[in-house]
């Protein structure tokens, strides 16, 4: 399997040093990809607005610039977010920044994207949260335009563009990957006729990940696309929002266990939540790196 962890943004407490110095050592442990996690603002719980699945004050690093950082101290280790909010985001924008990212990089960088549920975030970022959806398939469209052809002219409803140019186009060109996250209908749809990929973060029964791989399967195919090709990863295990789930991942027994049942329901990659160890009680870059390492060998020498 590929194995991927997703950063913990909390390793910036220990300084800059202790930000590159965790990269450097997942990359050196052998794991496969880094993803960061995305949010550029969190709502605080106020009178009319719903909580939210995390404390306001959780400190998460902006996922570009971080992943920015962790390129220029790594060599091997692939780069992505998971997930980036991009119909929050100007999309030109995040094609120049994630192509520049995959310039720097060596041609490096998974593209992780997803609509995001908090329409707090969209009001302090000055976009619109109802018409998400739809921005998000032509703003798929238009980043794929940009880092492909010499000429951008796309007809787009919401981001109309006539005779644009941008360069330097990544080294992957279009085949950049788009990943896509979400576990609605209609990000099944979007990944089947749109993505390279689908990211899960709540699978919890073989039965619920059959269905949805079958449904992303049906929509690739009445897209023309073949199904095979659409890559597989799931979170191990969510992030944890009680007492039990803030204890998985010091039970490694069970980390194993469940990802050998990931790999049966056909995942190819598995993303181990950094974040998740460090509230499991390694409350350190020093315990975190630890901790990855030994969970890496062994899902090495147990699942493959």
């Amino acid at each position: 399997m590929k194995l991927s962890v997703e950063f913990p943004s909390v390793s910036y407490r220990e300084g800059p040093g202790a930000v590159a110095g965790l990269a450097r050592a997942i990359e050196r442990i052998g794991y496969d990809h880094i993803d960061i996690f995305d949010h550029v603002v969190m709502g605080v719980p106020i009178e009319g607005r719903p909580r939210g699945p995390y404390n306001a004050a959780m400190p998460i690093l902006e996922a570009l610039m971080a992943l920015s950082y962790i390129a220029a101290v790594t060599t091997r280790v692939t780069l992505g977010t998971e997930v980036l909010v991009l119909p929050q985001r100007q999309p030109a924008l995040v094609a120049k920044q994630v192509s520049t990212l995959d310039t720097l990089s060596g041609g490096r960088v998974r593209l992780g994207v997803g609509v995001g549920w908090q329409e707090s975030e969209y009001e302090a970022l000055g976009e619109p949260f109802r018409t998400r959806g739809a921005r998000m398939d032509e703003a798929i469209r238009l980043l794929r335009a940009y880092w492909t052809d010499a000429e951008v002219s796309v007809a787009s409803a919401h981001y109309p563009t006539v005779s644009m140019a941008m360069e330097p186009k990544p080294p992957q060109g279009a085949r950049l990957p788009i990943w896509i996250g979400g576990l609605s209908e209609a990000a099944f749809r979007r990944v089947g006729r749109l993505g390279d990929g689908w990211l899960a973060s709540r699978v919890t029964d073989a039965a619920g990940a059959r269905a949805a791989i079958e449904a992303i399967h049906r929509h690739a195919e009445a897209a023309g696309r073949d199904p095979g090709a659409i890559g597989l990863q799931s979170m191990v295990a969510p992030p944890p929002r009680d007492a039990a789930g803030k204890t998985f991942y010091a039970d490694h027994d069970a980390v194993v266990a469940r990802v050998a049942a990931l790999k049966a329901m056909g995942f190819g990659w598995v993303a181990l939540n950094a974040t998740a160890i460090f509230q499991a009680g390694a409350r350190s870059v020093d315990a975190m790196t630890e901790q990855l390492a030994t969970l890496h060998d062994r899902l090495r020498a147990e699942v493959g």
